[in-house]
Order: C-alpha cells, then sequence, then structure tokens
C-alpha cells in the first residue's frame, strides 16, 4: 500500500500520535556555538540553529526521535522547521538546504523503519516545513501596504527545494504546518503537488494551521472553516491545528473543523500557555486529560504536542486515548463552498 493507504488504513482502526515539540527538547541538551556549527566553517552564528544538527550533532534530534516512538508515536516529524533558504539565509547556511532536508529526513527514516521492524507496527515520516519569517498576505511596511518582501513564485521555489530533499531523504508525508498565512500555505500545497507530479507518484500533504487569537483565526485573517474551504482541493491527508495556544484554547476550533473537515483531523497544541518566563508548566497528565475529551467525541484522529511538550507528554496522551475510537470521516452535503476571511456555501 501506499503510505496515504497506510496512514488511513492505521487511522480506521485507532487514534494515531505524533510526536511533540522539538525545539524545547534541544534546549534541554544545553548545546554550545561550538555543538551548533560543528566543522562546517560558516561565517554566522549558529547557536539556536535547531535544523542544522542533522549535520553537526545528528546525535541530538536522533535521540529525540527515539525518546518519541518509544513514548508511543506513529508519526515522525522531521527537525526542519526552518530548513529553507529563507531561514536558512540568517545563517549563512542557504546553500545547505538540501543537505540538512536529506540528512533529517534520512535519520528519521532510520528509526522510524527501526521501531517498525521491532512490533510490526507502521512508523511514519512527515517532512516538516515551516512558514518561514515572511508573509505574502500582509506587508511589513505600514506606510505601503501594497509592498511584499517576496513574491509567491519565489517562495514556492524555496518550498520547492524543501519538498524534493525531504522526499529524496524517505519522507512519506509533506507537513505544512503553523500556517499563519494561506497564502504562504498555498504557496507550499502548489510545490508539493508539482513534486509529486514529477515524480510520477502520490505525495500526501499535511496542512496545520495556527491560531492568532481566540477569535479562531490566523494571521491573514481566516478562520478555520474558510481556511479548509481555501486548501481543501489539495485532498490533505491530515488537516488540523498546532503551536498559538494549549488544548483548552482549542477546544471549539477542534470541534469546527471535526464537523465540517472530509479528511483527517491532526492536532498538536502547545502544552498549555507559557508562564511569564516563556517556558510551559502544564503537566503531561492535564495535557492528555484534555485532548481525551476530544477523542471521546470522536473529533480527532491523530494527536500530539507542541511548544513544551515532551516524551511524558506524548506517552501520557498515547494511554489516555489508546481504548478510545478514531473519529469517522464525514461525507459532506455537495454545496459550492468558498472562502475569503468568512467562508461562504451557496444554497442549493
Amino acid at each position: 500500500m501506499t503510505p496515504r493507504e497506510t496512514l488511513l488504513a492505521e487511522a480506521a482502526k485507532r487514534v494515531l500520535i505524533t510526536d511533540g515539540a522539538f525545539g524545547t527538547e534541544i534546549q534541554n541538551w544545553k548545546l554550545s556555538e561550538a555543538d551548533y556549527a560543528g566543522s562546517l566553517g560558516l561565517s554566522h552564528d549558529q547557536k539556536g540553529n535547531n535544523d542544522i544538527l542533522a549535520l553537526t550533532k545528528p546525535e541530538v534530534p536522533e535521540s529525540i526521535h527515539r525518546a518519541y516512538f518509544a513514548a508511543g508515536a506513529d508519526i515522525a516529524e522531521t527537525n526542519t522547521f526552518s530548513a529553507n533558504r529563507i531561514s536558512q539565509a540568517d545563517y549563512g547556511a542557504e546553500h545547505l538546504v538540501r543537505e540538512i532536508n536529506v540528512e533529517s529526513a534520512k535519520l528519521a527514516r532510520r528509526i522510524a523503519d527501526e521501531f517498525q521492524a521491532k512490533d510490526g507496527r507502521p512508523r511514519f515520516v512527515a517532512g516538516a516545513i515551516g512558514p518561514t519569517n515572511k508573509t505574502l498576505s500582509l506587508s511589513p511596511d505600514v506606510n505601503d501596504p501594497g509592498f511584499r518582501e517576496i513574491e509567491f513564485d519565489y517562495l514556492k521555489d524555496v518550498y520547492r527545494e524543501q519538498i524534493d530533499a525531504l522526499v529524496e531523504g524517505g519522507a512519506d508525508f509533506v507537513l505544512i504546518e503553523t500556517v499563519f498565512d494561506t497564502l504562504n500555505a498555498k504557496a507550499g500545497i502548489m510545490a508539493a503537488i508539482e513534486a509529486g507530479n514529477d515524480l510520477g507518484r502520490d505525495l500526501p500533504i499535511m496542512l496545520s494551521m495556527t491560531l492568532t487569537d481566540l477569535s479562531g483565526r490566523n494571521l491573514s485573517g481566516h478562520t478555520v472553516e474558510a481556511f479548509w474551504h481555501a486548501v481543501r482541493h489539495a485532498r490533505p491527508l491530515t488537516i488540523g491545528l498546532n503551536c498559538s495556544f494549549g488544548a483548552e484554547q482549542l477546544r471549539p476550533h477542534v470541534k469546527t473543523l471535526s464537523q465540517i473537515c472530509d479528511t483527517l483531523i491532526m492536532v498538536y497544541p502547545n502544552a498549555g500557555l507559557p508562564n511569564e518566563l516563556g517556558a510551559y508548566d502544564e503537566a503531561p497528565e492535564t495535557t492528555a486529560g484534555l485532548v481525551r475529551d476530544w477523542a471521546e467525541n470522536r473529533q480527532v484522529n491523530v494527536l500530539g504536542g507542541c511548544c513544551g511538550s515532551t516524551p511524558a507528554h506524548i506517552q501520557a496522551i498515547a494511554e489516555a486515548v489508546r481504548e478510545l475510537p478514531p473519529r469517522k470521516i464525514p461525507t459532506p452535503e455537495v454545496r459550492t463552498r468558498l472562502a475569503g476571511l468568512e467562508p461562504f456555501t451557496m444554497a442549493a
């Protein structure tokens, strides 16, 4: 079976588990500048460039992948959130984008296959693609609303470079995550579709939106329902929410997506809201209890964690939903559904 077919088959049996945060786990290693920089001889300071660890200190992401799989994860997200030409330019490492992504995907693939070989349970690798620090929808200049730092075709090419490398390294899916700008996501979608067409095979897309405030909109102003209408044409394997808030704040928006989306719902919230020092204090049992409510109400198919979550959070979530049935994918009534910032559905 194809990766899409295998994941759908597994998701029909149970609630699947994706992994948790990488950045906060890497921070626990207390790495020095020399650890990040390695022997690459780059001109810029590399401290904080988590993605480059695939080349300079691969034992760090390897250890984190192992911990999440051991905790019960079915899906590993590659450590490539900022492994694109735009973000890596801040570190003078844009020429290493392909190598970072290939090696990150290979590393996750090897460990996923190793865990699958132990018990026969399928493990998957999602190639993680972050939004970059640029936006196609908004001007960074308040005095010039029409100004854009980048163009759509350029961002599409940036994403295509990353996608090709992730697939080369063995990623099953393209995960376009933390979507704050729907137009950025569309550039990623187009890049993934073109990559799949050039490969001559299905390249499943996962989409995960991040909310800017409790009203349920992203930075470009789209509600979760409008976002779905804007991207449904891509036939995403999963759609959902990540980051921004904890599970408590995401509750109504998860319910909305669950009711309207004819695909799998994947949600991986932060471990609550950050404290005054920016740290996350929500205990694994608390997070697990909150997301269990979604599973009990048949609203989710895949659960995991974002900022502040740890292998302990993932283990608690996996245990909390182990006996619960997965959400069944609905068949929505056929209607013409469009999206501006708000959804628009034509009457029959």
